[in-house]
């Protein structure tokens, strides 16, 4: 199965997270939750364009989506440990100019695939596809092309349909053998007797069984006499072979650990915030309980420290406990197993400047309770730990969000000497929200505001605005360069928000991207007027090859405002008070560059 493969990627791969493809445009749209340098390739016969994400893993994404016309189908698979491969295959009769194809990032995890207009061939001209004549692989038979060491197993990298995979042991020899029927070895493949010396395997031996259908033959030798291996197919040209203290498969039951992320539980109907003395009501009692209710822990009360530096649990028993962030709720989940709630339950108060902006409790079943916190912008959740048996505390690290400030006097702001014109660039739009964060929070939710409130503090500045987009349409990346290279524009910005995997809360902070000298003195002073006025974390200015930054003819930046996925930003990106802040540091910082021209 394809969920064993990806778990023996590295845990801190980058993540395919949305990809799209418009048949209307033959435009194919994709997101990553770090940055990623796509490489893209045209393979004839049947002609397919593939573009491969190095050190990328799939997400959980649909897998392939039929077009129709001159595109057949665009899929999406793993194609080995390190690779996901994005293939757009063309209908038969039909290919395309390699040169005319445009890969064009946008930030560093978001990409799009720009192909020209599919042009028929005669069907005949296309040369027929046939196995070489040494070949003894029936037309729909595999073929294996190789083994790779990865960090959690082996890959047997194959072309062709996934086989059917036989497993036996020689205990006697240490031998662990896995066959892959109706497949071939590759006649280019130059090793057959490959030494690993990692995972409990000496080396590995590959070698052709005849028969009708044929089938390959992996020999581990192994170290020791553990053969509780795992095969499964990838879904995607190849094999995955896990030892068995690989991820989750073949781990013995105590040591097994829960998922990072299992899909979030819908709230119940009575889900709602926790005031003092107050708690969600027991579901009915439909099942018996699986133990006495005097082997339940009673959750006493979730309090906050006297420096309002933890969340306290109190039980009246030991407790066991787990933590995870829930996607859907924006919110951290204290699981506690054994557990119930009772009249006695008590929670905090949660007044102005309290770290954090809500607290649920609630009953999930009969013998766990979940305790939902979400924390105010600006704090961090840290550590959940269990000083006592009874006592669990969870660290609130941070500043809550600074108090509004009021707008800034003309006199406080610097005024250009000069009439100047500056291009701001309202990254996505239309039909592209750009990417989706905690609690559904759109990009394009985030930056439209800040782009609005930006032109209007820079107008009154006296400064000429010019806007790429004055509505929520889809504008390519080409109009808005030709917008400010015509505007003969003094300064051009891209006003966007960053993404990363869902799994990846602790990710927070701003960063100022360019692409040339004059950039990046721009991009600095921006960078830092964000800081200072916000207090967010500083990922700094970096150099980057945006097609809008790199483009445009005058001294450029792209702001990446902060992680829609974040824990920290999230909470501050949604809330309009800091949305409004974060634009009077923007136009700032556009404002001191014009002046120390």
């Amino acid at each position: 199965m394809l969920s064993s493969f990806l778990l023996a990627l590295p845990a801190d791969a980058t993540e395919l997270q949305f990809w799209r493809f418009e048949s209307q445009g033959n435009r194919l749209t994709f997101t990553t939750d770090e940055g990623v340098q796509p490489r893209a390739q045209l393979i004839p016969n049947p002609t397919r364009i593939v573009i491969d994400l190095p050190g990328t893993r799939v997400g959980n994404v649909v897998r392939t989506q039929p077009v129709g016309g001159a595109i057949r189908e665009v899929r999406v698979g793993q194609f080995d440990a390190e690779t996901t491969r994005i293939v757009i295959e063309m209908a038969p009769g039909f290919t395309i100019d390699p040169q005319q194809v445009r890969v064009r990032g946008t930030t560093p995890t978001q990409w799009s695939v720009q192909l020209p207009t599919p042009q028929r061939i005669a069907i005949e001209e296309q040369p027929p596809i046939s196995p070489p004549p040494t070949s003894t692989v029936p037309p729909t038979g595999t073929r294996l092309e190789g083994v790779q060491v990865t960090g959690d197993g082996l890959f047997v990298r194959t072309t062709g349909p996934a086989p059917t995979i036989e497993t036996r042991q020689e205990r006697g020899r240490s031998r662990l053998i896995f066959e892959l029927a109706n497949t071939t070895l590759s006649p280019t493949l130059a090793q057959r007797d490959i030494p690993v010396n990692r995972h409990g395997v000496s080396r590995v031996r590959l070698s052709q069984v005849q028969g009708n259908p044929p089938a390959v033959r992996v020999t581990l030798e192994l170290t020791g006499q553990n053969f509780n291996w795992q095969a499964s197919n990838s879904g995607f040209g190849g094999v995955v072979l896990l030892p068995p203290r690989s991820g989750l498969i073949g781990r013995p039951p105590s040591d097994r650990q829960p998922p990072v992320t299992p899909p979030p539980l819908p709230p119940p109907p009575n889900d709602r915030p926790l005031p003092p003395r107050d708690r969600d009501p027991l579901p009915p009692i439909n099942p018996p309980l699986s133990r006495p209710d005097e082997l339940l822990a009673t959750v006493l009360a979730v309090e906050l420290s006297a420096n309002g530096q933890q969340l306290i649990v109190r039980t009246d028993q030991p407790i066991r406990y787990d933590g995870e962030w829930d996607r859907r709720e924006g919110a951290f989940r204290i699981i506690l197993n054994g557990a119930r709630l009772s009249d006695r339950t008590t929670g905090p108060q949660l007044g102005a400047g309290s770290p954090l902006q809500q607290i649920r409790l609630r009953q999930e079943d009969r013998e766990t309770v979940v305790v939902l916190v979400r924390p105010a912008p600006g704090v961090r959740l840290g550590d959940l730990n269990q000083p006592e048996a009874e006592t669990l505390t969870l660290a609130l690290r941070g500043n809550a969000l600074p108090p509004r400030q009021p707008d800034f006097p003309s006199e406080e702001l610097p005024r250009p000497d000069s009439r100047r014109t500056v291009v701001i660039d309202p990254g996505h739009g239309g039909i592209d929200p750009g990417a989706i964060g905690i609690g559904g929070l759109r990009e394009v939710d985030v930056l439209w505001p800040i782009s609005m409130e930006v032109r209007s503090i820079l107008e009154r500045q006296g400064v000429r605005v010019v806007l790429t987009r004055t509505t929520d349409r889809t504008v390519e990346l080409e109009p808005r360069v030709q917008i400010a290279n015509n505007a003969n524009a003094d300064v051009f910005v891209s006003i966007h928000a960053n993404a990363i995997s869902m799994q990846r809360p602790d990710v927070n902070g701003v960063e100022t991207f360019f692409a040339s000298p004059s950039g990046q003195v721009l991009a600095q002073t921006i960078q830092n007027s964000i800081v200072e006025m916000t207090g967010m974390r500083d990922r700094g200015a970096k150099s980057a090859r945006f097609y809008v930054i790199r483009n445009t003819t005058m001294p450029a930046a792209l702001v990446e405002v902060g992680f829609v996925t974040g824990a920290e930003d999230a909470p501050r990106l949604r809330d309009p008070q800091f949305r409004s802040l974060m634009a009077r540091a923007i136009a700032r910082g556009i404002l001191q560059y014009l002046q120390r021209r």
